[in-house]
């Protein structure tokens, strides 16, 4: 009775804490009327005019060795096809300028990429490129989509971005420079188009 009546009671605390909760900030009071409003865009820096860059860098599957970029973290079912549906992995790949692992590294692919076909090896992928390079050191630009990895060429949306890429949108295409069965490795090319401010 005791265990349940001091459950009840912290979690009558919990739901009923923010009504007693006083603010001295008038702006913050104010934030608090409406769960949406309408904002000036300048006052976010929209008020430039948009631009249109391209980027160019390898992105590295690394699965094998000691140090995997790639790691498998959801087993396909052992009744899984050939496309290994269902299987998750978490990245954080290395971008280079150049297909070496060794060129100038200009930042990391993180997220996860999933097998999300039956028929065929197609992954749902998303993923930050995470610059470290020049200006663009600390910004991201986010990738959402389906890679059908076999294909020649590969399209997937560019749906934002952080820093330099707030509000950001295009495309990223994707063309595998080596793939090494034995090992799962590869080495993917990948050409980003987007608009931003």
């Amino acid at each position: 009775m005791g265990t349940t009546s001091s459950l009840s009671f912290f979690t009558l605390f919990l739901l009923l804490s923010p009504c007693f909760a006083i603010s001295t900030d008038e702006s913050t009071r104010e934030n608090h009327k409406t769960f949406a409003r309408v904002l000036n865009p300048n006052k976010l820096g929209l008020f430039r005019k948009e631009k249109l860059s391209h980027f160019r860098f390898y992105w590295h599957d690394i699965v094998s060795g000691r140090n995997p970029s790639s790691v498998i973290v959801v087993q396909p079912p052992s009744n899984a096809s050939k496309s290994s549906f269902g299987m998750v992995a978490m990245i954080d790949d290395p971008l280079t300028e150049g297909p070496e692992l060794s060129s100038k590294l200009i930042g990391k692919a993180q997220g996860f990429y999933a097998s999300a076909a039956q028929q065929e090896v197609g992954l749902i992928m998303a993923m930050n490129f995470a610059f470290i390079e020049g200006k663009y050191n600390g910004s991201t630009i986010t990738v959402l989509g389906r890679n059908t990895v076999f294909s020649k060429v590969r399209e997937m949306p560019v749906i934002g971005g952080s820093g330099l890429f707030r509000f950001a949108r295009g495309y990223v295409r994707v063309r595998t420079h080596t793939f090494t069965p034995n090992t799962g490795d590869a080495i993917v090319l990948y050409n980003a188009y987007v608009l931003h401010y």
